[in-house]
């Protein structure tokens, strides 16, 4: 049995600000760090594996796990339920493992509103320009549906001062050194919050 009891980092970001890409190299550079699984209602996609991507469960199966008070946060995304199991969690951070959750802004709330502990990270775009160039790079959503990315970036960013830790991606390298001092030491290399800071406030301008 580990005495070291692992750390639960949640990480939060709009949609093409670069979450993801981060998240993987953090994970696959360190043996310690896990991302969470989630229990989701929605159906396999192909190559998806139950347990390995996702807990895949019905929609009767997840509204009773959250009247047995079976996740730490749950969100409805597109139709479907998503949740993080409280009892995962705890069995990774009990066995020494630090965990990653990768949510949005609602599945950080309800952690924050129940007290349970974490370190927040909340990943910036450099503008709401710049956003929008990397979700049309990407190629992969129509413009309405960008359009609502967009706009639900703008709701997102309120909430960033919330967070314990606001690293800003500008530069991959440097935003996923900043993650990595965070997770390791605690600490921002290079605190630059006050520019952080006004930077989200220019977006919501």
């Amino acid at each position: 049995m580990n005495s070291k009891i692992g750390q639960l980092f949640v990480i939060s970001a709009p949609s093409g600000a670069g979450k993801s890409s981060l998240i993987q190299k953090i994970i696959n550079n360190f043996e310690n760090i896990e991302l969470s699984i989630s229990a989701t209602t929605r159906s396999p996609r192909e190559g998806e594996v139950d347990g390995k991507h996702y807990f895949f469960v019905t929609e009767n199966e997840f509204n009773s796990m959250k009247e047995d008070d079976a996740f730490i946060e749950y969100a409805l995304v597109h139709n479907y339920q998503y949740g993080t199991l409280r009892k995962y969690i705890d069995e990774k951070l009990s066995k020494g493992i630090n965990v990653i959750c990768d949510i949005d802004v609602q599945g950080f709330k309800l952690i924050q509103r129940d007290g349970i502990d974490h370190t927040s990270i909340f990943i910036i775009p450099p503008s709401i320009e710049e956003l929008e160039k990397r979700l049309l790079k990407r190629g992969l959503d129509s413009e309405n549906v960008i359009g609502t990315r967009l706009k639900n970036a703008k709701e997102e960013i309120k909430y960033a001062e919330e967070f314990n830790f606001r690293v800003l991606n500008d530069n991959f390298d440097q935003a996923y050194k900043e993650i990595v001092n965070i997770i390791i030491n605690g600490k921002l290399i290079k605190n630059k919050d006050k520019i952080k800071i006004k930077i989200l406030r220019d977006m919501l301008s």
